[in-house]
């Protein structure tokens, strides 16, 4: 069966659209990893919570890239079944999209506590933790130029002195450079990590639903596209 006229230009408008899903998935599926790598290497979340939009959006990318394909094959072949195959699967992609983006929401205005949970805990464990978790509270300070929580002082009890401060505090990174130095604005950053760590969660957090809504309204694009060609295919059969 050849479709003619209009639905021909549907059938193409169709495998181009599907060739567009593709690269977003494969686009989800970095969106969704860069995401995640942020969260769990910046700080040690203890919110499970946290890991739920960008895993999702994950799968979803997975999903789509192999989703097209039935767009594509279906499209080109011009074959109802696989049409409507892809129709009803993208369909229900759209809805965990939107499910994704308002998980992504909810979180989004819950990061302040996140947030200050997480670090309130890696403070507590930082001395009688592995090196790992050491390291990650290290990377977190020297990366975004913080100490403790809401300010230096916060690691209070980290030495018997009561006046030191993990060196990834320093302004300029030594050994022992946080030794008698946790007021010493010249030596040791003053700020907590608090308002910049989420700002940062919330940015990242932002793309995950940016990236989602957009799809999801390039993909009910293209579940229109699929109707009209399957409503098409249909009406090839019934004149044959």
């Amino acid at each position: 069966m050849t479709l003619e006229g209009g639905m021909r230009c549907v059938k193409y408008l169709l495998f181009f659209f599907n060739f567009i899903f593709w690269l977003c998935g494969l686009a989800l599926i970095v969106v969704g990893v860069l995401v995640q790598v942020s969260l769990h290497q910046t700080v040690m979340m203890k919110d499970a919570s946290a890991s739920g939009a960008p895993i999702v959006i994950i799968a979803i990318g997975v999903v789509i890239f192999f989703i097209s394909f039935f767009g594509c094959c279906g499209a080109w072949k011009e074959n109802y079944c696989m049409v409507t195959m892809f129709s009803i699967l993208l369909s229900l992609v759209i809805l965990v999209q939107i499910a994704a983006a308002i998980a992504g929401y909810i979180f989004r205005n819950k990061v302040s506590s996140v947030v200050q949970d997480s670090l309130a805990d890696m403070i507590s464990r930082y001395s009688n933790s592995s090196e790992e978790f050491k390291a990650s509270v290290d990377s977190l300070q020297k990366e975004l130029k913080c100490c403790g929580m809401n300010g230096s002082s916060d690691w209070r009890d980290f030495r018997p002195d009561g006046n030191s401060v993990p060196d990834s505090c320093c302004v300029n990174v030594s050994v022992n450079c946080g030794v008698g130095a946790m007021a010493d604005s010249a030596k040791v950053h003053q700020e907590g990590c608090r308002t910049a760590l989420e700002a940062l969660l919330k940015k990242n957090i932002l793309w995950v639903i940016v990236a989602a809504l957009v799809l999801a309204f390039i993909e009910i694009m293209g579940v229109v596209f699929a109707c009209c060609l399957m409503r098409g295919i249909r009406s090839g059969y019934e004149v044959m």
